[in-house]
């Protein structure tokens, strides 16, 4: 088995880690924080923008995973120096860099996302999702480094704890009974990525030679409504299902002039405004692999929640 360096402790990140640590590699994460010890996985505290450090930590790696990500508000001025740095080690390292994206730099498109149509988002985060994938694709193209990407819809699952999606906003609110409020219209298709499938491409295609060069869309179920993946988190928690009520357009608005985060989220309006769907058939068909069974995901998310806010599990 190999040395895998993990750049980032967040939901995806831990959950990578874990996939590897329990196939029987060795692992190092790289996170901000200090963290509790984990079987199998060391930890090392660094700043990953700091490249000297981060290289130095990524010698002797087969594959550097980069899950990590800057404030949702910072993007723009914090990835390019984040991506680079994470770059920079995996060429001097001679590690397979494997990158965590998500489905922003394709901006809004009519039918589902796949991998081939081009990297035309025109806002700010959007943009500076492609210019990531650019960067480290260019070098790819120049012999500098070995690399791909897993293009993730919206995660959730068991570890999911923040985000409004179906994650830290909804869930708690969920056992509560009380009115869900989301964004855009609750009864548009929706592709929701679980974190398991999420943690297991990455870690394949850090180890498939075919995979490199070129971006992969995460295997993902059959798009849904929120307002029906809420409802069979609910059957599956044993809840009653919550009111769903869509954030009205003025309440963001009038947000967004104090909150950071909301006026992050204009940008994104159409992800939920409209179906938004991704196709992940390329992969499945290259690999064999596809989605864990939505029966699964439900059944795993919604009994990791209710271990979460202190209710036996149901049934």
């Amino acid at each position: 088995m190999s040395f895998h360096l993990v750049v980032g402790n967040g939901p995806a990140g831990a959950a990578t880690a874990e996939h590897l640590a329990a196939a029987g590699h060795r692992v190092r994460v790289v996170s901000r924080s200090d963290q509790p010890p984990r079987p199998g996985i060391e930890h090392v505290r660094l700043d990953a923008t700091e490249t000297a450090a981060l290289t130095a930590v990524a010698a002797g790696a087969s594959a550097v995973i980069n899950c990590a990500s800057p404030p949702y508000h910072r993007w723009p001025q914090e990835w390019p120096v984040l991506a680079s740095s994470v770059l920079a080690a995996a060429e001097a390292s001679g590690a397979v860099l494997v990158i965590l994206g998500n489905l922003y730099g394709y901006g809004p498109v009519d039918g589902a996302f796949t991998e081939d149509l081009p990297l035309a988002a025109d806002g700010p985060k959007g943009r500076t999702r492609a210019a990531v994938w650019s960067q480290a694709w260019e070098a790819h193209q120049r012999g500098r480094v070995r690399m791909t990407e897993a293009r993730s819809s919206d995660f959730f699952g068991p570890g999911v704890t923040d985000g409004g999606h179906l994650a830290g906003r909804v869930m708690p609110q969920l056992f509560q009974g009380k009115t869900i409020r989301g964004m855009g219209d609750p009864d548009a298709a929706h592709s929701w990525t679980y974190l398991p499938d999420v943690a297991r491409t990455l870690a394949r295609l850090a180890q498939e030679e075919q995979a490199w060069g070129r971006p992969w869309h995460v295997p993902t179920a059959p798009a849904l409504s929120a307002r029906a993946m809420i409802g069979k988190l609910a059957a599956q928690a044993g809840v009653a299902v919550p009111p769903l009520r869509p954030v009205p357009a003025a309440v963001l608005r009038v947000g967004s002039v104090t909150s950071p985060l909301l006026r992050e989220l204009r940008e994104v309006r159409y992800q939920f405004d409209r179906p938004f769907v991704v196709d992940s058939s390329a992969y499945s068909a290259r690999f064999g692999e596809g989605p864990t069974p939505l029966d699964d995901q439900i059944q795993t998310t919604a009994a990791w929640w209710r271990q979460r806010v202190g209710l036996p599990t149901a049934g």
